[in-house]
């Protein structure tokens, strides 16, 4: 619910580019690489790059940013390496990294192993992404809560082309999102969802579905 901008710019830079290339090539343009779509948890980031991938039918690979790094040391940039070498083989596909921030962060000047795998593995990651051409059918999605800690060499355009927001819902928003999860419910006749939309300003889509579950759970222990 209330993502339709943001569906509008992940269709343009990772959907279209897959399945009608020819558009980009008619009006000379290069279409992204990657996309990055940042904002708080439980704003829809993770399920609309499914759905994207879904829309596609491209192989859809996804991994989360710690799972580069919490293996052995060295490992990371084996994995990064592997990661698009399947990408490559099953193209068209859509490599998804979410939580991209535990390995994307700011660079400093470190001398502990696990600072110094994390930074090994960002360089193999951006070296993975200037090694494809944006013509070619990879195409690389990234999600992160905190896209202030991000090293800017990693967003920077020939890289990450695109950055989307994924905001918290605005009222009315919110207001289509309990719509949605309560359109199955018999709802009581002292129910009020402008009560629950306006309960709380920093509600997500995702905070918004568990009350909608947690209130129908509660309505079954009692009947």
């Amino acid at each position: 619910g209330g993502l339709d901008n943001q569906i509008q710019e992940i269709k343009e830079s990772v959907e279209l580019p897959l399945t009608h290339p020819e558009y980009y090539e008619e009006m000379g343009i290069k279409p992204p690489k990657g996309v990055i779509l940042y904002g708080p948890p439980g704003t829809g980031k993770t399920l609309l790059a499914k759905a994207v991938a879904n829309q596609t039918s491209a192989t859809f690979l996804r991994v989360v940013g710690s799972e580069l790094i919490q293996k052995y040391l060295g490992d990371g940039p084996k994995l990064v390496r592997e990661l698009f070498r399947v990408a490559e083989e099953h193209a068209p596909s859509i490599v998804f990294i979410d939580e991209i921030d535990a390995v994307g962060t700011k660079r400093y000047e470190s001398n502990s192993g696990g600072e110094r795998e994390i930074q090994r593995t960002m360089l193999e990651l951006l070296n993975q992404l200037d090694g494809f051409d944006s013509r070619g059918d990879v195409k690389v999605i990234m999600a992160t809560n905190r896209i202030e800690t991000l090293d800017p060499a990693l967003i920077r355009p020939g890289r990450i082309d695109r950055k989307i927001e994924f905001p918290l819902p605005d009222e009315k928003t919110k207001r289509r999102i309990f719509t949605i999860h309560t359109s199955r419910m018999t709802l009581a006749d002292d129910v009020n969802i402008d009560d629950y939309v306006m309960s709380k300003d920093d509600l997500s889509g995702a905070d918004i579905k568990a009350i909608c579950t947690e209130a129908g759970l509660l309505a079954l222990s009692r009947k």
